[in-house]
This record gives structure tokens, C-alpha cells and sequence, in this order.
């Protein structure tokens, strides 16, 4: 065989495993698993096994960067990894962050932000990108209220079961969209599902983000009611304490409704309600 002919069939057979791994890539993302990592019951079936979810619109993964093209990266700077999660606040008197996951969400999104600004308040809304891709006003219109606006990976998949690989790329994707429509990098990463390892607090930290967890989960995710809600939130109230709700994934309805509720009643028991402060800050 020429040598021309051997180059030839060296690239066909290149450009078919690269379009075989980003075939995978793309499969492994409609599946969420559950190991022991994962807090019970979040959104996984009755009997712990993986529940299948929709496939994201083609849209979500135009900026998909897993077929190996492009220059090679630079090796990451050594960077400090955080041993865990910042799970509560230094406490600076009566002050408390409220968070909000898997948004944006043009149906629950926006009553939150009024919600805040009615009262004045600032929080942190991690987005996952396959949703904020198609929601950049939503993000724009946090920027101008003032709130920060952290990464939550592209397709919210279970990192812990994920090389290194499709960790990275799950949180650089969903970074380029912050950056584009908020203004500027997120410096928060939180982990889906609270599940954390090594790896994962290692990559957030070469891309700049520190790691925020919770202290008290509103369990607005399984829909109590708006009153469970806004009691899981008014009984946990503490100086330093991060509460865990949700602007999306689900019907979040109750959500809504139920920081109407409960943000005045913190308001008049003399909290502060703000965004964090980097440690580097």
C-alpha cells in the first residue's frame, strides 16, 4: 500500500472514533445514577435505580468540545483544593445566603427575582447550562439585580461516576455560558446532587470557582407544600446557614410561593440576607 493511501485510511479511521466517543459522551448524558454519594431520594426512583430523563434539546450541546479537536491546553496552574465544601458561613452576625439550583426557569425564574427585589435581597442561582443556554436574559437580568450567578455543570449528571475528562468539560461549557450572558466568570461551583470527590473540588478550583454546599435543604425538590417549605427554612434559620432550594427541574410552583412567605419573616427576625464572600477576597 502507497503511503498516500496509508495516510488516507489513518484519518478515515481517526475521524470514525472520534465521532464513536462523542456518540458515547452524548448517550451518557440522559441517565443520572444513584450511589451512596447522592442524598436519598434526590430524584432517583423509589427503589434507588438510575431514572431516565429527556434528552436536552440539540441547542444545549452546540458548544460540545468532546471530539478531541482543537490546540492542546495548557497544563493548570497549581491551584489550593479545598479539602470539602463550604457548607456554612463564617457567622458575621445574623447573616444567611439563600441559593437556587437547576435554573434558570422562565416559569419560576422570574417570580424569584421579583420576590427579591421587592424585598431587596440578593442570593446565588446555580445554573446548569443546558438550560441557561436558551435563558440568557434570565442571567442578564440577575447580573442587574445584583445577584451571583455560580456554575452547576452543563447537563447536572452525577460527577462522581464521570472521568476526569467530562467533569471538566461539564463545567467549562456552562462557565463560557455564564461568562457570556452575566458578564463574568462564575467564582461558585456547586456539585449536583452534594456528591463531591477529589477530582471534582480539584477542577472547580483550576477553573477558578470555589465549592459552596448547604446547611439547610428546603426540600422544595420533593413539592411538601408551600408551607412544609416555608417551614423547613424558617426552623433552620441560623446565623451563617445556606439554604438549598430549586428555581427549576420541576414544578416549582411551591418554591415561589413559598419564599413570599418566608423572606419577610426572616427580614423581621432581624437577618441579613446575602451573597458570600470569596475566602481569597
Amino acid at each position: 500500500m502507497k503511503r498516500d493511501q496509508l495516510f488516507t485510511r489513518r484519518r478515515l479511521v481517526l475521524a470514525g472514533a472520534a465521532l464513536t466517543g462523542a456518540a458515547g459522551v452524548a448517550g451518557a448524558a440522559r441517565l443520572r445514577g444513584a450511589d451512596g454519594l447522592v442524598r436519598p431520594g434526590r430524584r432517583f426512583t423509589a427503589t434507588g435505580g438510575p431514572q431516565a430523563v429527556p434528552p436536552p434539546r440539540s441547542s444545549a450541546f452546540r458548544l460540545e468540545p468532546m471530539t478531541g479537536y482543537g490546540p492542546p491546553r495548557p497544563a493548570p496552574a497549581r491551584v489550593p483544593v479545598p479539602r470539602e465544601p463550604i457548607q456554612r458561613l463564617p457567622d458575621r452576625g445574623r447573616t444567611m445566603v439563600l441559593t437556587f439550583d437547576d435554573g434558570p426557569d422562565p416559569r419560576y425564574t422570574p417570580g424569584i427575582l421579583r420576590t427579591l427585589r421587592e424585598y431587596d435581597v440578593r442570593a446565588v442561582f446555580f445554573v446548569c447550562g443546558r438550560t441557561a443556554v436558551d435563558n440568557k436574559d434570565l442571567l442578564r437580568e440577575m447580573a442587574d439585580d445584583g445577584h451571583l450567578v455560580g456554575n452547576h455543570t452543563w447537563t447536572h449528571r452525577l460527577l462522581t461516576r464521570l472521568p476526569e475528562a467530562e467533569i471538566r468539560a461539564e463545567m467549562e461549557h456552562t462557565c463560557a455560558i455564564v461568562q457570556d450572558a452575566y458578564g463574568q466568570a462564575p467564582q461558585w461551583f456547586r456539585a449536583p446532587y452534594g456528591a463531591w470527590n477529589r477530582a471534582v473540588l480539584r477542577l472547580g478550583a483550576e477553573l477558578g470557582m470555589e465549592p459552596l454546599a448547604w446547611t439547610v435543604d428546603s426540600l422544595d425538590w420533593t413539592a411538601p407544600g408551600t408551607g412544609t417549605i416555608v417551614e423547613q427554612v424558617a426552623d433552620g434559620a441560623a446565623p451563617g446557614v445556606i439554604v438549598l432550594s430549586h428555581d427549576a427541574g420541576g414544578d416549582r410552583s411551591q418554591t415561589v410561593e413559598a419564599l413570599a412567605r418566608y423572606l419577610p419573616q426572616l427580614l423581621d427576625r432581624g437577618y441579613h440576607l446575602t451573597v458570600p464572600r470569596r475566602s481569597s477576597a
